[in-house]
């Protein structure tokens, strides 16, 4: 997995939607991210000091093409609206369902 900066992490983003547009699907994780790169120490060590700010881990999968950036509390806002401008730019190819017609019962 690639960890990228979150501006070029949009770009990719775009890239992979531009792909899976044709045939496929990109899937998208958020997760609360503390910094660590490790697994949490066991119950009987010292437990880790809280971390003074929180992030948030954003992965992106098409096939086997995976990236991923941090996003850091101050800049939360910043990625929200080019993440959402890119989304709506990028999901016009959706079909749409069709809903099965409600069977009516004909008293007689």
């Amino acid at each position: 997995m690639v960890l990228l900066e979150n501006d070029i992490f949009l770009s990719e983003l775009t890239k992979l939607f531009q792909k899976a547009k044709l045939d496929g699907s990109v899937t998208m994780t958020f997760k609360r991210y503390d910094g660590r790169t490790r697994p949490a120490p066991r119950p009987d060590k010292p437990p880790l000091p809280e971390p003074t700010e929180h992030m948030c881990l954003v992965r992106a999968k098409f096939r086997s093409k995976k990236i991923a950036t941090v996003v850091h509390q101050r800049d939360v806002n910043k990625f929200q609206v080019a993440y959402s401008s890119l989304l709506k730019g990028n999901l016009d190819g959706l079909k749409k369902l069709k809903k099965p017609k409600a069977k009516t019962k004909v008293e007689s």
